[in-house]
């Protein structure tokens, strides 16, 4: 008798147990569900909010301000894309050289560096062609090549730096045009309201938000940009230095 009745009271527990997670699991679909419904709405306001404050600042400023963002991204997104193709493993580049050097010869290495993109390989190959003058011939054209392909890497990076500078100036030009406007209003009403200057102080303050903004976005890919410049420079460098040596060795 005992063991039906704990028979009876551990299937109750059970059932009691799975009627439990049940509900929990529906209560989490349920508030999973409504969360997956509020979010367009809650993306769709945010999207309005912004075009409503991007028309409240003035289509002429903002205009301007909106360019700068869209060329300056323009750029930095072209500049990162040459770079990263730019980016070679210079170990192994001077490593197949080594090989190329000693089993084929010049024209061995030349073919090696040729089928190898990016700057440093370029270089090499500028290298290599002159090694039949000498090393010292040799290390000029890498030098003289070097600032080559450095210009390159370089190329369109000031217009974005112009960007950066250009986008909280004209918000800051917005916002003294804003305070003029808010004033003439208080010249012609001949008395200090509120209502008469909030139109002007607001469209001020909504230029010089959205120049910031733009400036603080442009400038992370600046320094991202410059950030990566300076590392393939420095590898260009240090490889540069490793092929003379490669070919002083080749040469005695």
């Amino acid at each position: 008798m005992r063991k039906l009745i704990f028979v009876f009271a551990l299937l109750g527990f059970m059932a009691t147990t799975r009627a439990t997670v049940l509900t929990t699991n529906t209560t989490i679909i349920e508030n999973a569900t409504f969360q997956d419904e509020e979010a367009p709405a809650q993306s769709a306001s945010f999207t309005q909010e912004l075009k409503k404050r991007f028309i409240e600042g003035g289509p002429g400023f903002m205009g301007i301000v909106l360019i700068c963002l869209i060329l300056g991204l323009a750029i930095s997104i072209e500049r990162i894309i040459f770079l990263n193709l730019a980016t070679t493993n210079t170990k192994k580049l001077t490593d197949g050289v080594e090989e190329a050097l000693s089993s084929g010869g010049v024209d061995a290495a030349k073919e090696f560096c040729r089928n190898t993109k990016g700057p440093v390989a370029s270089i090499f190959y500028q290298g290599l062609d002159r090694m039949d003058e000498g090393v010292e011939s040799a290390e000029k054209a890498v030098v003289a090549y070097g600032g080559v392909q450095m210009g390159q890497l370089e190329k369109n990076v000031s217009w974005i730096s112009l960007f950066i500078a250009l986008a909280p100036m004209l918000g800051f030009m917005g916002t003294v045009i804003g305070m003029i406007q808010a004033f003439d209003k208080i010249e012609a009403a001949g008395d200090m309201q509120p209502s008469l200057v909030a139109g002007g102080i607001k469209v001020a303050l909504l230029t010089t938000v959205f120049g910031l903004i733009v400036a603080i976005i442009l400038q992370v890919f600046y320094n991202y940009i410059v950030a990566k410049i300076d590392s393939i420079v420095n590898d260009m460098e240090d490889a540069s230095i490793t092929l003379i040596d490669i070919l002083v060795s080749q040469k005695k």
